[in-house]
């Protein structure tokens, strides 16, 4: 089946120390799960899971100053 049928979405979400961590799913959660495979478990603790925007690529821009 074609991954277009299955529409993905760019989450950002934020971090324990203030940053905000980008992450790409169908879902704010297939999104973490995506991250977790190229995260380290330390990493992942950073997250704050439940708080997160939903962004759309064209104003990614705006949020780059913010990543971490």
């Amino acid at each position: 089946m074609s991954s277009f049928s299955n529409p993905h979405y760019m989450y950002l979400f934020d971090l324990k120390n203030g940053k905000k961590k980008l992450a790409y799913g169908q879902s704010p959660e297939d999104a973490l799960e995506i991250l977790s495979y190229r995260l380290s478990e330390a990493e992942m603790n950073e997250i704050l899971k439940d708080k997160y925007i939903k962004i759309s690529q064209r104003k990614m821009q705006e949020y780059i100053h913010l990543l971490g």
